[in-house]
C-alpha cells in the first residue's frame, strides 16, 4: 500500500482517481443516523477534497462539464412536468411559498457573504451548503469563469473556494432542516403530525386508506365453473357475456377446458356440456350470481384458474372520458376486472383518490387479464409499451439546443450575463421533459438512464471538483474560519421559518402538507423522509413535489446571481 501510494499511479491515469472517488464517495454516502445521511453528491465531494489534497492531481475540465450538462439536462426532464404545472391556478400557492423560501435564501446568503467580507466563490458555496442545492457548485464556477478582470488562476482560486464552502456548510444545513420540519416547528405548534395527516388522508380518500382501492387481487375474483345448462349448450362466450351484462352481471368467460385440454380463446367459441370455463368477475358480481341457475357447479382446475395477468401504461387521451372521476371510470364496463393500480401525472406519480378527476395526458397503470386490459387501453386512450431503451436523439438534440440558446451573452457594466450552456441544457430539460410528460409516446427515458445522467452525472461532476479543489482545501478553509460554519447555520433555518410563517399564517396551508412544501422549498430530500417517518403517512409528499422542482430551477439559477452581486 505504501508503495502504491509512493508510485502515485493516478498521474499518468487521473481517469482511475475519478472512479476511486465515486466508490469511496458513494460509500461515505451510506452513512446514516436515522433518516438523515450524508448522502453520495456529498459524500463523493468529501471523498474528492481528501484524494485530491492526498495525491494532487489537475482533472480536464471538459470531464466534469460534460457530466454538469448531463445532470442538469436530466435535472430539468425529471421535474419539468411538475415545474410547468406548478404554474397552473391550483399549484400557485405552493408556487409562491416555493419561492418565497428561495428569495429569502438567496438574500439571506448575500447579506451574510457582504458582512464577513466573502468574495464570490465563498458566498456560492455558502448559497449552495446552506440552501442544499448542490448544482449552485457548477452554475457558480461557470458564471466565475465568465468574470472579466480575473486571471485564470484567480478564477481557479474562487471556483474551488466553492466546493470548499459547500462542503462546509451543507451537511449541517441538511440536518437542520431535517430536524426542524419533522420534530420542532411541530412541537412548537403541539401538532401531531401522524394524527393530522391521517385525518388529511381520509378527508382525501387516499387510496392507502379505502378498502376499496386495494390491490387487484382483493377485489377481482376467478371462479370455475362444469356447464351442465342446457340452455347454456351452443351458445357462444359472447353470447353468455351480453346475457349476463342484461342481467346486470358483469361477468367474463377468460378460458375454457374440453376434453383435457384448454382452448384458445375465442369469443365466437360454442360452449358444450362438459366444458369447464373460468369466469372473472368482481367479487361483488359473483356474490348476486348463481351459478347453478346459469352455468352449473363449481368446479377446482389449477391449472385453468392460473393465468397470466398484463401491466399497461396508458395515456389518457379520449375526450369522453377526460374529466371524469376515478370512481365513475371504474364503473364503465370495460373497466369490469380492470384495476387503476398508479396514476402519473405530468411525470410524477400522483397519489390518487376515488375523486379525482382523471386529465388529458395522465398516464394510468391498469392491470387484468391481458384480454379484458388492451381494449380497455384502447378505450381510456394511448397505450405506451413498456421500454428500457433511452432515445438518444432526444437526449442529445436535447443537450445540444439547450448549449445554443445558452451560448449567446448580453454585456452589463462589462459582466457578460448568459445562460451558459449548462444553465441552457437545465431550461431545455424542463421543456423537453414537458413535452414528453404530455406526449409520452416519444422522447423515452427510462428511470436507470435518468439515474445515471442526475446521481452519477452529478456525482461525477463533483468528484472531479473535489479532486481538483483538494491540494487548497485546508488553506481555502482556514480563510473561511468557523464564521462561515455558523452563518451556514443560520442561513439554512431563515428561509423555511419565513416560508412556514406565511404558509401557517398567510395561506392557511394544512400543516403536514406545509412541512412538505418547506422541504421541498428548500430541496432537501432528507427533510421530506424525517417528515414523512414522523407522519406515518406518505400526505406530506403531496407538498413536495411542486415546489421541489421550482426551488431546483430557482437555485440553481441562483448560483450564477450571487456570484454576479458579489463581483
Amino acid at each position: 500500500m505504501i508503495d502504491f501510494l509512493n508510485r502515485n499511479i493516478f498521474q499518468p491515469h487521473p481517469e482511475l482517481l475519478v472512479f476511486l472517488t465515486l466508490a469511496v464517495g458513494f460509500l461515505f454516502g451510506k452513512l446514516r443516523w436515522k433518516s438523515i445521511g450524508l448522502g453520495s453528491v456529498t459524500g463523493c465531494l468529501v471523498a474528492g477534497l481528501l484524494l485530491g489534497a492526498q495525491f494532487k492531481v489537475s482533472i480536464d475540465d471538459t470531464v466534469k462539464n460534460i457530466f454538469f450538462t448531463l445532470f442538469l439536462f436530466a435535472l430539468g426532464y425529471k421535474v419539468g412536468p411538475q415545474f410547468f404545472r406548478g404554474l397552473k391556478k391550483d399549484g400557485l400557492p405552493q408556487v409562491v411559498n416555493a419561492v418565497i423560501v428561495c428569495v429569502t435564501g438567496l438574500l439571506v446568503c448575500w447579506g451574510f457573504a457582504a458582512l464577513l467580507g466573502y468574495g464570490p466563490g465563498l458566498s456560492a458555496g455558502l448559497l449552495g451548503g446552506a440552501l442544499t442545492q448542490s448544482a449552485v457548485i457548477g452554475v457558480a464556477q461557470d458564471a466565475i469563469g465568465s468574470l472579466p478582470g480575473l486571471s485564470s488562476g484567480q478564477s481557479k482560486s474562487e471556483g474551488n473556494l466553492v466546493a470548499i464552502g459547500y462542503a462546509v456548510t451543507y451537511p449541517l444545513g441538511t440536518i437542520l432542516v431535517a430536524m426542524l420540519l419533522a420534530n420542532v416547528l411541530p412541537r412548537l405548534y403541539k401538532r401531531d403530525l401522524a394524527a393530522e395527516s391521517a385525518q388529511l388522508a381520509s378527508e382525501l380518500d387516499a387510496p392507502g386508506d379505502d378498502p376499496d382501492l386495494a390491490e387487484g387481487y382483493y377485489e377481482i375474483v376467478l371462479r370455475a365453473y362444469r356447464i351442465d345448462r342446457p340452455d347454456l349448450v351452443g351458445r357462444t362466450i359472447e353470447d353468455f357475456e351480453n346475457q349476463q351484462r342484461e342481467l346486470g352481471h358483469r361477468l367474463y368467460i377468460t378460458r375454457v377446458r374440453r376434453e383435457g385440454k384448454i382452448l384458445p380463446h375465442d369469443q365466437q367459441m360454442s360452449l358444450k356440456h362438459g366444458d369447464t370455463i373460468a369466469v372473472s368477475a368482481l367479487r361483488g358480481a359473483l356474490v348476486d350470481f348463481d351459478p347453478l341457475t346459469h352455468i352449473g357447479p363449481e368446479a377446482d382446475d389449477l391449472e385453468l384458474l392460473s393465468y397470466r395477468t398484463e401491466t399497461l401504461h396508458v395515456v389518457v387521451g379520449q375526450s369522453k372520458h377526460v374529466g371524469e372521476s376515478i370512481s365513475d371510470l371504474r364503473r364503465e364496463p370495460f373497466m369490469v376486472g380492470v384495476y387503476i393500480d398508479k396514476v402519473f401525472r405530468t411525470g410524477a406519480e400522483y397519489p390518487y383518490r376515488l375523486s379525482t378527476k382523471v386529465e388529458r395526458g395522465d398516464t394510468l397503470v391498469l392491470s387484468g387479464p391481458k384480454r379484458l386490459v388492451d381494449p380497455a387501453g384502447r378505450e381510456v386512450g394511448t397505450p405506451v409499451p413498456t421500454s428500457f431503451a433511452t432515445d438518444m436523439v432526444w437526449v442529445g438534440l436535447g443537450v445540444f439546443l439547450g448549449g445554443c440558446i445558452g451560448i449567446p451573452a448580453l454585456t452589463v457594466a462589462g459582466v457578460p450575463i448568459s445562460l451558459s450552456t449548462s444553465g441552457g441544457a437545465l431550461i431545455m430539460g424542463l421543456v423537453f421533459g414537458y413535452l414528453r410528460a404530455k406526449h409520452p409516446t416519444f422522447g423515452n427515458v427510462p428511470p436507470g438512464a435518468q439515474w445515471f445522467m442526475d446521481t452519477l452525472g452529478l456525482c461525477a461532476f463533483v468528484a472531479v471538483v473535489g479532486i481538483n479543489a483538494g491540494p487548497s482545501f485546508t488553506s481555502g478553509l482556514s480563510t473561511a474560519g468557523w464564521g462561515l460554519l455558523v452563518f451556514g447555520a443560520i442561513a439554512t433555518l431563515v428561509p423555511p421559518v419565513v416560508g412556514f410563517l406565511v404558509g401557517h399564517y398567510i395561506q392557511k396551508i394544512r400543516f403536514p402538507i406545509l412541512m412538505g412544501v418547506l422541504a421541498g422549498g428548500q430541496t432537501t430530500t432528507a427533510a421530506i423522509g424525517a417528515i414523512n417517518e414522523q407522519s406515518k403517512s406518505q400526505i406530506p409528499t403531496l407538498g413536495y413535489t411542486i415546489p421541489y422542482a421550482v426551488s431546483n430551477v430557482l437555485l440553481t439559477i441562483w448560483g450564477a446571481v450571487i456570484v454576479l452581486l458579489r463581483h
